[in-house]
């Protein structure tokens, strides 16, 4: 019997000075946080899991030998999938052991390891610790972490309450969440003086209580800046995802008063992917939010300023000032303007899932709404990158995961890595040709219809959830009719401009129609839909933005 207040960390190694070396060395480093689990075979490992699991018992990490006698370590880590889906998995090498590359390369990428490393040959081995910590820290996140900053209490399912989950989940907040209807979102109201009717909760652990925010209410409370709290800046940034957060680093390093202005959530669409694995630097890939946190941090660290919440509504030229207003009637002036507001999911135009909008139908990831899937069946439309990852992170808690393509293929949209993993994950499954035309449910979703392109016949599926990730619909509307777009609203920019940009000389590589005025990430007319691309763009940019200052002046 093990302690079920503590997650457990559980080592496999049939050596047994091996196994008793890496048990003491993992009991001193992590023993007061975590019961820690030796097994000396593959076959009691599985017995011990299953033993763990029926007590109720988490598991958040399990490391493996590569080579025992009943088993590998990556047939053993395969198997731990099917008991503890969410527990990270780690394989364990000897120093100079070649062998193990080629297993180690085909569980990668099959998504059977989350990582490996090799056994600690001295001590401390800081190394070894910092893979096991890190992937410890990811775990936590995927689970919501041990420290809840703020509880949220509101009917399940509701629209408002989803959205404020998923903007505290997109913005790396730790919270926990109560239905109205649980007995502790009841004692909480009634500690509150709350009627349930009265709209979502958000209770801070500092005692602040608020009833039915707005998200800007939200993020004050939580002590960010939903106004300027200067006028005049050299570089204004729309938008924090992966481009506008570059823009924001490299401008601030190099010394320029740069503010950035976010509407709803720091990463941007990429901040929504549960694990980016093709990432530079990055070998056991880093989650959408991790990696926005840290070049938030980053570029804070720099001197920038950010305005949360409070969405760019116009922009306006000043004679050699640009002016950013605001959805509160404040307003930014600066020299240059980078547009890096991103884009949203395109909307599914079905009839009965609008109403359904947090109640079982979400656009994006919708990482809040995972563990709520546990049990159920997901579906996932589109054929991206998101909406891969996407459905490899719902298949850790749903019972099974449907991906939903229009065309015949994911080989056109879709990295090879993850059609790799997909084709694996046994709960996980394509359907090809077909489209989403409609949907319903009594208060939450509980069927979607799907149209077969090639039949023409339409049918019922029952549903549990609906994640829609297809397209983008660009966020220019507060635009002036100065700043040129193509058809769909994507901002054009340098070569793409053609002769109808109103200057004497040629557009800057990525300067928009209006003069002093840059455009990178999504939101720019033929940009490359990855989140390397988009920091790339976000660093070149500041270095044309010194090209132009220095015209100017």
């Amino acid at each position: 019997m093990y302690a079920v207040d503590k997650p457990v960390l559980l080592v496999v190694d049939d050596e047994a000075v091996s196994l008793e070396a890496l048990r003491r060395l993992l009991l001193a480093r992590y023993g007061s946080d975590y019961e820690i689990v030796a097994s000396p075979s593959a076959g009691d490992a599985m017995a011990t899991l299953t033993r763990l699991r029926v007590e109720g018992t988490a598991v958040a990490l399990v490391m493996a030998d590569q080579w025992m006698p009943d088993t590998t370590g990556t047939e053993l880590l395969a198997r731990v999938r099917e008991v503890y889906p969410t527990a990270r998995r780690g394989l364990l090498i000897s120093w100079g052991d070649r062998s193990a590359t080629g297993p180690i390369l085909h569980a990668a990428a099959l998504g059977q390891i989350d990582f490996y490393l090799t056994k600690p040959a001295w001590s401390p081995d800081e190394q070894f610790h910092r893979a096991v910590t890190e992937s410890l820290e990811e775990w936590w996140r995927q689970r919501g972490g041990r420290f809840e900053g703020i509880t949220v209490i509101g009917a399940e399912p509701s629209a408002r309450a989803h959205e404020i989950r998923d903007v505290l989940s997109r913005n790396s907040v730790p919270f926990g969440f109560h239905s109205t209807d649980s007995a502790e979102g009841r004692a909480a109201l009634d500690r509150f003086g709350v009627r349930p009717e009265q709209g979502p909760v958000v209770a801070l652990y500092n005692g602040v209580v608020l009833v039915d925010p707005t998200n800007a209410e939200v993020a004050q409370a939580l002590g960010l800046d939903v106004r300027p709290a200067e006028q005049t800046y050299d570089v204004a940034i729309v938008g924090a995802g992966p481009a506008g957060l570059a823009s924001a680093v490299y401008a601030a390093s190099e010394g320029l008063r740069t503010v950035v202005l976010e509407r709803e959530a720091f990463g941007g669409q990429a901040g929504t992917s549960s694990l980016i694995r093709n990432y530079l630097g990055f070998p056991h890939g880093v989650s959408g939010a991790e990696l926005a946190w840290r070049a938030y941090e980053q570029a804070w660290n720099f001197g920038t300023r950010f305005v949360y919440g409070n969405p760019a509504t116009s922009l306006t030229t000043d004679g050699a000032m640009h002016v950013v207003g605001l959805e509160d009637g404040s307003e930014v002036r600066s020299r240059v303007v980078v547009i890096a507001a991103g884009v949203s999911y395109r909307r599914l135009r079905a009839p009965g899932l609008e109403p359904l909008l947090g109640a079982g139908v979400f656009y994006g990831a919708a990482s809040a709404q995972a563990q709520a899937m546990t049990g159920k069946h997901a579906f996932v439309v589109g054929g991206g990158n998101s909406a891969g990852q996407a459905a490899l992170h719902l298949a850790k808690h749903a019972k099974q995961v449907s991906i939903l393509v229009r065309s015949d293929s994911l080989a056109e949209s879709m990295s090879a890595y993850l059609i790799r993993e997909i084709e694996y994950a046994s709960n996980v499954d394509v359907r090809y040709g077909v489209e989403v035309v409609g949907g319903g449910g009594s208060g939450r979703l509980e069927h979607v219809r799907l149209l077969d392109r090639s039949s023409g016949r339409t049918d019922p599926v029952p549903a549990d959830g609906l994640f829609v990730l297809i397209g983008a619909l660009p966020y220019t509307a507060w635009l002036p009719e100065t700043v040129e777009r193509d058809r769909w609203g994507f901002v054009l920019t340098g070569p793409d401009l053609g002769p109808r940009r109103p200057l004497d000389r040629s557009a800057l590589l990525l300067e928009t129609s209006l003069p002093g005025v840059f455009a990178v990430g999504d939101v720019r007319h033929g940009s490359i839909k990855r989140v390397a691309s988009a920091v790339g763009e976000g660093s070149i940019c500041i270095r044309l933005v010194h090209d132009y200052l220095a015209a100017a002046t």
